[in-house]
């Protein structure tokens, strides 16, 4: 008889690729997969009609973190609703463990799993430890991270598809700007103010604006006569982060460590609003061991942009291709098997 578990959380791209890894692990060896997640944010977008789960269930959720008393007070009670679903979820179906990859989607079966006695696992994708799993993690039977030192698994839980494509850059022929899907307005404009002096450097540029500024930032690219590959969503990412020598990114969990298996040295400008900070502190890890560049929106130097590209790039990149070993979905699945 299959056994079932459940993988829970989102919200957010860099949750939810790391819920499709373990997805993919488990159904590999012989799970029934379910998913629970919100109704909010993208995790519909991803596991709707997704092919390797049994089932999958969206709740009427919401975060409750930068919301106002009576907010607070109106997610906590749908939170406490979908808790009540997600319990009756592991019991109709049997689930004998409950792993959570974050983010406030990942809730109501947490809480779920531990008034059920379900076996439970977290990964935490950030350097900062969230509020949820700050308040889950001490039911756990086992707590992942590629930053906390009890983690028995500290790679980070990425594609292996990214590993195909792992070489070492040597110099910087080709720069993208990642703003991700939704694009990030301080990333955007940086790129447009350095873009000439790239165009006379014989830097190539890729671009990906987000769909909200992609028209307008197009169109300024054609007035100033460089030649961009500029998109907004594509299929193609890996390829188009492939072809590149250096990068400027947010530094999402996912997004970082996905540069670093590809071997990309990464200028990094965190999103200053993400919970904690955790963006910087997550990109502030690399540079300690001399790994990346970083700099806040409000510091932002085109000075010392331009330095990084003369630093050592390929020394970098071999030491990037070295820090992170490509089996840690299937190291932790080993564990919560």
């Amino acid at each position: 008889m299959r056994k079932t578990i459940v993988v829970t959380g989102g919200g957010t791209g860099g949750h939810l690729s790391v819920a499709r890894s373990f997805i993919d692990e488990f159904y590999t060896r012989g799970y029934n997969v379910i998913f629970i997640g919100s109704l909010k944010g993208q995790d519909k977008q991803w596991f709707e009609n997704y092919p390797k789960l049994y089932k999958s269930y969206f709740l009427d959720t919401k975060g409750v973190v930068n919301q106002k008393f009576t907010g607070k007070f109106i997610s906590m009670f749908m939170i406490l609703k979908a808790v009540l679903k997600s319990r009756k979820i592991i019991n109709d179906n049997n689930v004998s463990k409950v792993v959570s990859v974050g983010g406030f989607s990942a809730a109501a079966a947490s809480f779920a799993a531990i008034i059920t006695k379900t076996d439970f696992y977290i990964h935490e994708q950030n350097s900062v430890v969230g509020r949820l799993n700050k308040l889950t993690s001490k039911y756990a039977k086992e707590v992942f991270s590629s930053y906390l030192e009890t983690s028995k698994v500290k790679d980070y839980p990425i594609s292996e598809k990214f590993f195909k494509y792992s070489r070492v850059r040597k110099e910087v022929e080709t720069i993208i700007f990642l703003g991700g899907s939704q694009g990030a307005r301080a990333i955007n404009d940086f790129a447009l103010k350095v873009a000439p002096k790239l165009k006379e450097m014989g830097i190539k540029i890729i671009h990906q604006t987000g769909k909200n500024d992609f028209e307008t930032i197009k169109k300024q690219y054609k007035e100033m006569g460089v030649d961009v590959d500029v998109f907004d969503f594509s299929n193609e990412l890996l390829e188009k982060m492939n072809e590149a020598d250096f990068s400027v990114s947010r530094a999402g969990a996912s997004t970082l460590w996905e540069l670093v298996a590809l071997g990309i040295p990464t200028f990094f400008i965190p999103y200053p609003y993400a919970a904690a900070n955790h963006q910087y502190h997550n990109a502030k890890y690399l540079l300690e061991n001399d790994l990346c560049f970083l700099q806040s929106e409000d510091d932002l130097d085109e000075n010392y942009f331009f330095s990084c590209l003369d630093a050592n790039i390929e020394k970098k990149s071999q030491i990037l291709l070295n820090t992170i070993q490509k089996n840690a979905v299937k190291n932790i699945v080993d564990i919560v098997n």
